[in-house]
């Protein structure tokens, strides 16, 4: 009889072991770090998008130096940021996303001056490179907003009961910072968008 308790102890402490826990909070540590490598990969091949657009509107656009090299400048600032998923903080966050926005910031003053050439306009290879550069700003914001629901799911298993519970017992895993607008992109999102007919 005393056998049957301690195997049935056993068994339901399995059990209640398993459910708090115990594996979820690893698997969702793994599924941020896979899903911030899928974004930092998204900014990455619109880094790589840059070069060739830039040489496209040089050609067209030659006396548009500054905006180029601007470019380019924010390019390398944003490809320099990388972040280490192992040691994620919000500064970590915050400067890679000012990297990326200067960055984003940049290719739009890029977009407005290829409006005054309407020969670059019609160049397919500039028509194609902004049709591209335009998937993969999509495709940058599908990666964050994984990437912002992964960590979501993670805080949730560290700090809700009953798996913060194991967490702190076994884990000690705090709460990952999330990734939030930078200020001119916050602006860029209260402002009401003109509308004119």
């Amino acid at each position: 009889m005393l056998r049957f308790f301690r195997s049935a102890s056993l068994v339901l402490l399995a059990a209640a072991t398993l459910g708090c826990g115990i594996q979820s909070i690893p698997q969702a540590l793994n599924n941020v770090e896979a899903s911030l490598a899928e974004v930092t990969n998204q900014y990455k091949r619109r880094a790589d998008l840059i070069p060739n657009l830039v040489n496209t509107v040089k050609g067209y656009a030659a006396h548009e130096k500054e905006t180029l090299e601007a470019v380019i400048s924010a390019r390398a600032r944003a490809t320099s940021m990388t972040i280490d998923p192992a040691r994620l903080d919000a500064q970590q966050i915050q400067q890679f996303q000012a990297a990326q926005g200067g960055l984003s910031q940049a290719l739009g003053r890029l977009m407005v001056v290829s409006e005054r050439y309407p020969d670059l306009k019609a160049d397919r290879n500039f028509r194609e490179l902004q049709a591209q550069l335009e998937g993969t700003e999509n495709r940058i914001t599908v990666a964050r907003n994984r990437h912002i629901e992964s960590i979501r799911g993670f805080n949730d298993l560290v700090t809700v009961p009953p798996s913060s519970l194991t967490n702190s017992l076994f884990y000690g895993h705090e709460k990952m910072p999330q990734w939030t607008l930078e200020d001119v992109e916050l602006e860029r999102v209260e402002q009401a968008p003109d509308v004119a007919f």
